[in-house]
């Protein structure tokens, strides 16, 4: 997996073959999530009861959920790395891996901790049967013991994009994704341990790839000189308090995300069972855009990252050109295949009569959601490597105050049309304010960055 050490400094310009080679690895890492997703599923699927399904699915979203909020490790891991190596930097290259990694197994060890409370208040949101919800308790209390684990890929995972190893990625999560398949398949048909042989496997698949992924780094380190040294971070308390702030500032931004995703699946439900399921069906285009456009916001936050710690802002700029631009094409690639087979897609999520009509009925909402999302994808991956969280943080907060009040307004209006409509409104907000402050990353280069 690391058979090359990596260059510390940017290595040439910023070429549509570069965008492609960190980005395209990226998408394919990301595919595998469905696919787990689906075996899942099909394991729990051949038990005596469907409450086996609802348990290791309740399961796994209260950790997507909880994992999703520490995203933060890896966004601000990929930004200060990408910098660093920028500037050619090997010493806060080390540096930024140890203190992501000390704050991300403080972190899991403190959910490991508050364990009992937690899944209290997750079974307080989420409501499930009696039955789904022994089930979903018994998968949480084996998986919880990932935590550390699963945060710490998250560093290795941040750190790595950000040295532009994206294809060491794409092996630590076929390897991931590979071994919790092949566990799973194992424990549940051959072994009979039900739905704690589906958590037992996801748990060992992250515990090995936490493993591997730091003793690639250790390796990968190891001819850019420099030396570990945990004193130094806490001598360091600038840069230290620099990573914990844009931590916070990430972690707030998500919440403000997750609230406004819940506020929609909220808002559908009170207009019926049927819309509710239409929506969470049309729902799946927009997540699937989300793993497809990725890779290019991945591929912005090394590049730009990169040119930021090189104070170069011709590489900033055509770094945060080529990266749009082939993440606009894809989007308008999208686009056209929902508009060519998104009816075949519903009907294979579905087999409900009623559901598929309705589905139907808002498909033209789905079908052009790429082309209204791809923008503050984008520029979430360029901030994200020039590490202004703050702006980030800002125009989440503000694009949230937008759509909820444009959301009350036009539901009453339209109905689900108007809520499909308010979330555009989140979307286009959110791009629009981060538009806004764009200037602000070009004018960080000053009179030393290079002309473009």
């Amino acid at each position: 997996m690391a058979s090359s050490a990596p260059s510390a400094a940017p290595d040439g310009g910023v070429t549509h073959r570069r965008v492609l080679r960190l980005a395209v690895p990226i998408i394919l890492a990301n595919i595998g999530q469905p696919l787990l997703g689906a075996v899942d599923t099909a394991v729990m699927g051949h038990l005596p009861s469907p409450a086996y399904i609802g348990g290791v699915a309740v399961g796994a979203l209260i950790f997507s959920f909880l994992y999703w909020a520490f995203g933060f490790l890896r966004m601000a891991t990929t930004g200060f790395v990408a910098q660093a190596r920028g500037a050619g930097d090997h010493q806060e290259i080390r540096d930024v891996a140890l203190r992501t990694a000390l704050l991300a197994a403080a972190l899991g060890l403190a959910i490991v901790a508050l364990q009992a409370p937690a899944q209290w208040f997750a079974f307080w949101a989420v409501e499930a049967t009696p039955r789904v919800e022994g089930l979903a308790a018994a998968y949480f209390d084996i998986r919880v013991w990932g935590a550390p684990a699963a945060l710490l890929v998250y560093v290795c995972i941040g750190w790595l994009i950000g040295m532009e190893r994206t294809g060491t990625v794409l092996a630590l999560t076929v390897y991931m994704n590979g071994l919790n398949i092949a566990l799973d398949l194992l424990f549940v048909p051959v072994f009979g341990w039900g739905i704690e042989g589906v958590a037992l496997a996801t748990l060992i698949a992250e515990v090995s790839t936490a493993a591997i992924g730091l003793a690639v780094i250790a390796r990968l380190h190891r001819p850019l000189g420099g030396r570990w040294r945990l004193r130094r971070l806490f001598a360091d308390r600038s840069r230290t308090a620099g990573l914990l702030r844009a931590n916070a500032d990430i972690f707030l931004r998500t919440l403000c995300l997750i609230f406004g995703f819940a506020w929609f699946t909220a808002q559908g439900a009170k207009l019926g069972e049927t819309v509710l399921a239409a929506n969470a069906v049309l729902f799946h285009f927009f997540l699937l855009i989300g793993h497809g456009l990725d890779g290019f916001a991945f591929a912005a936050e090394a590049l730009v990252g990169g040119a930021i710690g090189g104070r170069n802002r011709a590489q900033y700029r055509a770094a945060a050109r080529l990266t749009t631009l082939w993440a606009g094409i894809v989007a308008a690639g999208f686009a056209l295949a929902y508009l060519a087979a998104g009816g075949l897609v519903i009907d294979t999520l579905t087999d409900i009569a009623a559901v598929r009509e309705t589905a139907r009925v808002y498909l033209p909402w789905a079908i052009a959601i790429p082309l209204a999302g791809v923008w503050s994808f984008q520029l979430d991956g360029i901030f994200i490597g020039a590490t202004r969280t703050r702006e980030m943080r800002n125009g989440m907060a503000l694009a949230l105050a937008v759509y909820l009040a444009a959301g009350h307004a036009l539901l009453d209006l339209w109905g689900n049309d108007g809520l499909w409509l308010s979330l555009y409104v989140f979307l286009l907000a959110r791009a629009v304010f981060l538009l806004l402050w764009l200037p602000r990353i070009a004018a960080s280069f000053g009179r030393g960055g290079n002309p473009s």
